[in-house]
């Protein structure tokens, strides 16, 4: 099994030469500083490569385990992990400093949090909910609950989760029979939460559940939904008692937890509000619009499960590298070598190039969304927010989606680096792509992602805002052609922008008919959304293959920026063409899947 190191030389390469730490120009980042982002990344490395990555292998195997008090005990190691990443300030890192956080730009946070994600992707799920939870007291939040709440949870003493799921509640929220009953200024909630992430747990002092319930005279469907905020102990002013302690514990008890193909570190608990006199819980926003509320949670979890699909690969990456540079086999087809290292044979080299191509990929797409998000959070000229907006809309499906399977894929060729070793679960290999395996399913299944992007997304504004960077592709391509060494590059990029729009065209056109709109926004979305991630993705690996070329040019002799090269080359004229075969995919119409009877097979 071998360490996981930080890929802080990588992260720093897409901040500082891609993005160009634009971020830090937006105002409220004035204090920030390239030095401190670098010493940040440093820090952060140095957490999740040497506290939470050695606990990863063991997490597994141990797992958790729920006591007879209904309490749940977690690895060993993983409450002191925690309580050192929370007492080093890290949950607040992209908090705005009015909340109590440090205030530092999003693109930041989300590389810290790749390294997390990669360094123990079960423990890095609690501080992930957390932080959506903080998102969405922030935005629909009562003043008094943004004072009793968000303090605790953006200092991480205190942990979020999010309560949707229930047995026939999962993709259709509109089923949810959770009640909320109103009680003064309180409610009385009662029903059943399943495939809740670090629902129960003691790494800290305190659980703030946000849970979709319906009050007694709420409508059917969507609309009928609220949200509410239901403390695992009660919490009133001052926050504690006399003697230190929180409030009484409140009405809900973890009935359960899930066992799991993979994140055994993590405890998925059932949830049970109400066993007794009813768990009590405070409405948050608007009665009614609690779908929409929880949605602000959502799109900020979205974004970090495509972050942590990246982490995972990195790690496999990493993994299935120092086994190939590790492992003698076979004879040299260059030297004829008998003990020569597997990472001499083509077909190896070529599963090691896909693996850090794909990955060097997802994680420029990753951070240019992220740095999106600041504009969009932060720019001064209002037009300029809105349009980043429309972009982010865009990409967090793309980034969620498309990271994800990408990762499974990414984690699964490095099980086949390993050979027959990689089926034993000892190496190491195993667990990632058990891991890394959930990530296309929660948060909004990939499907339901692909079906946002070609539906929703594209068609509210017609495409103009996937129009905008598809121009920017082409632009891209341009540049790449201008350079005799990188005009082959340019070459591939420009033929997928060519996809990129035919195939929008007809997304646009089929899915605007009032009779076929529905089906065909069904049937083109995941090939549409899987040409986009491969699109937009060479685009980064071109911008990439640009940059390191000027470094080169400029006398650099960094062997990093040949390796850059390298995974550019790969991305734009190996990976970008698998993915445009999608165009064809939907060029070839609906007819077959329209007409399949599943129940005749």
């Amino acid at each position: 099994m071998f360490p996981f190191v930080p890929p802080v030389r990588d992260l720093r390469f897409v901040l500082e030469e891609l993005l160009e730490h634009r971020s830090l120009a937006l105002p409220g980042f004035e204090e920030a500083s390239p030095d401190l982002v670098e010493a940040v990344l440093e820090e952060a490395a140095k957490l999740a490569g040497e506290v939470w990555a050695p606990l990863n292998a063991s997490g597994d195997r141990q797992g958790c385990a729920r006591r007879d008090d209904g309490g749940v005990t977690l690895p060993e190691g993983f409450i002191e992990a925690y309580q050192a990443y929370a007492e080093g300030g890290w949950n607040g890192i992209g908090v705005a400093e009015a909340l109590g956080g440090q205030g530092l730009p999003e693109v930041v946070a989300s590389s810290v949090q790749e390294m997390l994600h990669g360094a123990n992707m079960a423990l890095g799920l609690c501080p992930m909910l957390t932080a959506g939870a903080i998102e969405a007291l922030a935005h629909h939040g009562s003043d008094e609950q943004k004072a009793v709440y968000l303090p605790k949870l953006v200092e991480g003493s205190w942990t979020g989760t999010m309560n949707l799921t229930e047995p026939q509640a999962g993709s259709d929220l509109s089923k949810v029979r959770t009640r909320a009953v109103p009680e003064g200024d309180h409610y009385r909630l009662f029903g059943q939460k399943i495939f809740i992430t670090w629902g129960e747990h003691d790494a800290a002092e305190n659980i703030i559940h946000l849970v979709l319930a319906r009050t007694p005279d709420a409508p059917e469907g969507n609309k009928g939904i609220s949200l509410f905020l239901v403390p695992k102990y009660l919490v009133k002013e001052p926050l504690v008692n006399a003697d230190g302690s929180l409030g009484e514990r409140n009405d809900v008890t973890c009935a359960s937890i899930e066992h799991k193909l993979g994140i055994h570190g993590s405890p998925t608990c059932t949830l049970s509000f109400g066993e007794g006199e009813g768990a009590i819980g405070y409405l948050v926003g608007e009665e009614g619009r609690g779908l929409n509320h929880m949605f602000t949670m959502m799109n900020e979890a979205r974004h970090k499960v495509g972050i942590q699909g990246i982490g995972v690969a990195e790690r496999a990456c990493q993994h299935a590298f120092g086994y190939a540079n590790d492992r003698v086999q076979g004879r040299s087809p260059r030297s004829g070598r008998s003990d020569c290292l597997i990472s001499d044979h083509l077909d190896v080299r070529r599963m090691l190039l896909s693996m850090r191509g794909r990955t060097d990929a997802l994680r420029a797409l990753a951070l240019y969304c992220a740095a999106e998000l600041d504009v969009a959070r932060h720019a001064a000229d209002p037009a300029e927010r809105d349009a980043a907006q429309a972009r982010v809309d865009v990409l967090i499906p793309v980034v969620k989606a498309f990271s994800t399977d990408q990762a499974v894929e990414i984690a699964s060729l490095g099980v086949q680096v390993h050979g027959g070793m990689g089926f034993i679960e000892e190496t190491g290999a195993a667990q990632l792509l058990r891991d890394a395996r959930i990530a296309p399913i929660y948060e909004g299944t990939n499907g339901i992602q692909a079906l946002d992007l070609a539906g929703r997304k594209l068609q509210r504004d017609g495409g103009a805002a996937l129009t905008g960077l598809i121009d920017e592709v082409e632009a891209t391509a341009v540049a790449l052609s201008a350079s005799a060494e990188l005009a082959p590059l340019g070459e591939s990029l420009a033929a997928g922008a060519t996809d990129l729009r035919a195939a929008m065209a007809v997304v646009l056109a089929q899915g605007g008919d009032p009779e076929r709109g529905p089906d065909a926004v069904q049937a083109y979305a995941t090939p549409f959304l899987n040409l986009a991630g491969h699109v937009l993705c060479a685009w980064q690996m071109g911008r990439a293959a640009l940059a390191a070329g000027a470094a080169r040019a400029a006398g650099s002799e960094d062997p990093f920026y040949a390796a850059k090269l390298a995974s550019a080359d790969y991305a734009l004229r190996q990976w970008l063409p698998v993915g445009r075969a999608q165009r064809a995919v939907i060029e070839a119409g609906m007819e077959s899947l329209a007409g399949f009877d599943a129940a005749a097979c």
